[in-house]
């Protein structure tokens, strides 16, 4: 505070930079409190999904023949979690604090048939194997060949790999059955005390030996042995994966002390790339749309104040009854437009997701929303969503009393309807293939039921009581009166084509966030941790900024050739911007992404196109507000006969 009041300037870099910097340096408030360990205490290893980037379509980690404990116990997921296909549940793998120990026997497995052809199928595929330890996700730490120290941390190990036996072309399938883990604690001196930091494994495939008869976790491997000394470093040997083929899984674990501190476990796992790169893509691009604003700004600003005074200096002049331009037109700019209620269906349903963005971006910003607290992003968006309702239901109520409407039960249904109502079908179709796919993705009918109680339970309620409360409200009176009659639009300029400055005035909003959707795409579909929510926040205001700008210029130019019909073209302008996100998404698939199976491209497409279809109606009502609030002040700055 003392930084604050003798220097504004001070403390708005604070701020910025606290917003910029990883979760671990600005205002981190992790969602878990931490947990203090002592020597041989039990650490228990959860087991989460098995992942691909090749099918995105996750299993639950026991539908492979992995060792199973005497009981499989399901952790409480909440309902992000359940949304983004975690299947949390406990595992054989029990570690004491502090305890090392080599070449553990897990359990012993012969290959059936069925079991030999899934694990083919998930070492093909590309998938791989997803625990936590005290909510630390494990990691492979692979060197990076072009940097001499530096450490990039996949996540999970894969399942096994393909290769050849010298000499041989066949290729064959090799499971990883022995896993060397590592577990990185902070020790403070005082108390005597641990906490986990890192949780990391080297995964290898090793073709077990044993003497005499199986007797469990007794048996004497010669292999590898912890009497002898004798520890796995390589996969010489590896196991072959087949039908008949005993596979023995063991592990090794080791401790080892660390300088990081708990607040700052997350940084390992989130420092993933070369941010540098990231951060100046990011810079480099506000600074152009910064700029833009600013030419766009000045502009209309000097030309509007020209403009105004223009035409109230020819009121007492001849000249009067020869006005050009936008003033023309003031008897038609607010006469309603067609399909009226539907334009006030899509501002409705605009605002309750400009509500949720808005307020989710300022949860995560603070920190609430960290990658430790699973599911909960997309859990404070669902429920943020349901809660908006009550803006939805009060802003198309408003806008269609203003409109002479008199039948808003009939509006208020289709807000409460037509968005979610057209995502609930394409995610049920979805969800219906990833179902048929046996996979783990599918969201339970429970889990199903859940989010139609919260549609219809809640948000569709509070779209009612939002338009009773905007309807109730005396209507919003225009600056101008509307002539009766409608007056004829002139002939257009090529460059004024509907169709041409819709898809003109996209492509500047999606400018605003193309490479910052880069980073979010690679996040969802390349399973990556996506946490700078500081930039995510600025290109969000600058997104707003364009957005109204480029619909304001747009309208602008549109009333200044005499064509009034600017209510719908408004909202397209900036709405068109989600067909350039869905371009782009298209470009990514053919170009980042492996995916090959038919299902996971629909998956993929149908995301995708609820992701846009969401992106239109973000920005289509932003320039829409825009163009509102801008014709109603220009027309009430002139004077009207």
């Amino acid at each position: 505070m003392a930084i604050a009041s003798k220097s504004p300037w001070m403390a708005m870099v604070l701020l910025f930079f606290s917003l910029m910097a990883p979760p671990s340096y600005a205002f981190y408030l992790p969602g878990v409190a931490p947990a203090d360990f002592q020597k041989r205490d039990p650490l228990l290893v959860k087991v989460n999904k098995l992942t691909s980037i090749k099918t995105q379509l996750p299993y639950s980690y026991y539908s492979l023949p992995y060792c199973k404990p005497d009981v499989i116990v399901d952790s409480a997921e909440n309902l992000g979690e359940v949304l983004r296909g975690d299947r949390i549940e406990n595992s054989p793998y029990v570690f004491e604090m502090r305890e090392p120990k080599m070449c553990q026997i897990v359990c012993k497995v012969t290959l059936g048939e069925k079991e030999a052809k899934e694990l083919k199928e998930k070492i093909e595929d590309e998938y791989r194997v997803n625990m936590i330890l005290d909510n630390l996700p494990l990691v492979v730490p692979i060197k990076r060949l072009d940097q001499d120290s530096a450490t990039i941390y996949q996540h999970g190990f894969h399942v096994g790999v393909k290769g050849q036996y010298s000499g041989s072309k066949d290729e064959k399938y090799f499971i990883h059955n022995h896993l060397s883990f590592l577990v990185k604690y902070h020790k403070d001196e005082q108390k005597d005390l641990m906490r986990i930091v890192g949780f990391e494994v080297k995964p290898y495939s090793v073709k077990h030996e044993y003497e005499g008869q199986w007797d469990d976790k007794k048996t004497r491997l010669t292999t590898c042995d912890p009497h002898s000394k004798r520890l796995i470093t390589s996969s010489d040997s590896p196991q072959e994966v087949d039908v008949n083929k005993e596979i023995v899984f063991t592990y090794d674990v080791d401790f080892l002390e660390s300088d990081i501190k708990w607040a700052s476990r997350w940084d390992t796992y989130l420092l993933m790339t070369d941010d540098q790169i990231h951060w100046f893509s990011i810079v480099n691009s506000l600074m152009i749309v910064l700029f833009l604003s600013g030419m766009v700004a000045m502009i209309m600003l000097r030309t509007l104040y020209r403009d105004i005074s223009k035409y109230n200096e020819l009121e007492t002049q001849e000249e009067a009854q020869e006005e050009t331009g936008w003033k023309l037109v003031h008897g038609d700019v607010f006469r309603p437009p067609a399909h009226s209620d539907w334009l006030c269906v899509y501002a409705g349903t605009g605002v309750q997701f400009f509500g949720m963005l808005l307020v989710t971006m300022i949860f995560a910003v603070l920190g609430f929303l960290s990658p430790s607290n699973r599911g909960g992003l997309m859990t404070a968006m669902l429920l943020l969503w349901v809660f908006m309702g009550l803006f939805a239901g009060y802003a198309s109520a408003r806008l269609y009393k203003l409109f002479k409407g008199s039948d808003w039960k009939n509006i208020t249904l289709r807000t409460a309807f037509t968005f979610p109502g057209t995502v609930f079908a394409i995610f049920f179709v979805l969800n219906a293939l990833i179902w048929g796919e046996k996979s783990s993705g599918a969201v339970p009918f429970t889990t199903m039921f859940a989010l139609v109680l919260l549609w219809f339970g809640i948000s569709v309620p509070l779209v009612f009581v939002g338009s009773y409360l905007g309807f109730k409200k005396p209507a919003l009176e225009d600056p101008v009166k509307t002539n009766k009659i409608p007056r004829q639009i002139p002939e257009q300029a090529w460059y004024m084509n509907p169709l041409f400055s819709i898809l003109i005035g996209g492509i500047l909003p999606f400018g605003a966030v193309f490479i910052e959707l880069f980073f979010i795409l690679t996040s969802i579909w390349l399973h990556q941790f996506y946490y700078i929510f500081g930039f995510l926040f600025i290109v969000f205001i600058i997104l707003i900024v364009t957005c109204a700008e480029i619909s304001i210029v747009l309208c602008y130019f549109q009333l200044c050739s005499e064509d009034y019909l600017w209510w719908w073209r408004s909202y397209l302008t900036s709405g068109s911007s989600a067909l350039y996100l869905f371009l782009y998404a298209t470009f990514y698939f053919f170009t980042k992404l492996e995916i090959t199976k038919f299902v996971s491209g629909i998956l993929y497409f149908g995301y995708m196109l609820i992701a846009s279809y969401a992106f239109f109606v973000l920005t289509g009502t932003i320039g829409f507000y825009a163009c509102f609030l801008f014709t109603r002040l220009i027309y009430s700055s002139v004077k009207i006969d």
